[in-house]
């Protein structure tokens, strides 16, 4: 098992270095914080994979499980509240896949396309194991992202640190969905006691 870890602490530095001029783009984009968790989701990504493929078992205990995210959910509150150069933001879209369709258009910047689709998707599926650990009924796990994204996406446009966007709330549940999806293998791989 620790070899496994090992591994994936590799595989985790050596994926971040060759990609490294990419990240330090994201920096200028976004706060610092980003650099850690992406090294963090590629080691947890990398780490579930090889679990996967050698048919291990981690076993952590509740407490550690909600403090990682805990953590997690400080530094994506980071990411989404505290920008660099004081960038602020004040508009308002209410028209479904108005601006995914913008970004696939190829009127901005690659990065900032890939970052405002990939990461308004990844960063949003460890909540929906999250919520699956939990024993919610089916409306609760439907209502419950959707509120909690609509508070954050309002909360955002009123401090004026993004913009209110009916896409990012469409991609960020449907981030959510794609960790529901994802649970059954989550539980093959992590138990938690």
């Amino acid at each position: 098992m620790k070899k496994l870890i090992f591994l994936s602490l590799v595989l985790s530095f050596i994926l971040f270095l060759l990609f490294c001029p990419f990240f330090i783009q994201l920096v200028s984009y976004l706060h610092s914080i980003v650099l850690i968790v992406v090294v963090f989701c590629h080691f947890i990504f990398i780490l579930f994979i090889l679990l996967l493929i050698y048919k291990k078992t981690i076993y952590i205990r509740h407490s550690l499980f909600l403090w990682i995210y805990i953590l997690y959910t400080i530094a994506l509150l980071v990411l989404l509240f505290f920008r660099p150069n004081n960038q602020t933001y004040e508009s308002i879209n209410l028209i479904p896949f108005s601006t995914i369709h913008y970004y696939l258009t190829g009127n901005v910047e690659w990065i900032v396309s890939f970052y405002n689709l990939a990461a308004n998707i990844g960063l949003f599926i460890p909540y929906g194991i999250l919520l699956l650990t939990k024993n919610y009924s089916v409306l609760k796990l439907l209502l419950i992202p959707i509120l909690f994204i609509s508070f954050i996406e309002i909360l955002q446009f009123i401090t004026h640190r993004g913009s209110l966007d009916i896409d990012d709330l469409i991609l960020n549940v449907f981030g959510i969905l794609i960790g529901y999806l994802l649970y059954p293998s989550f539980k093959r791989v992590f138990q938690l006691y």
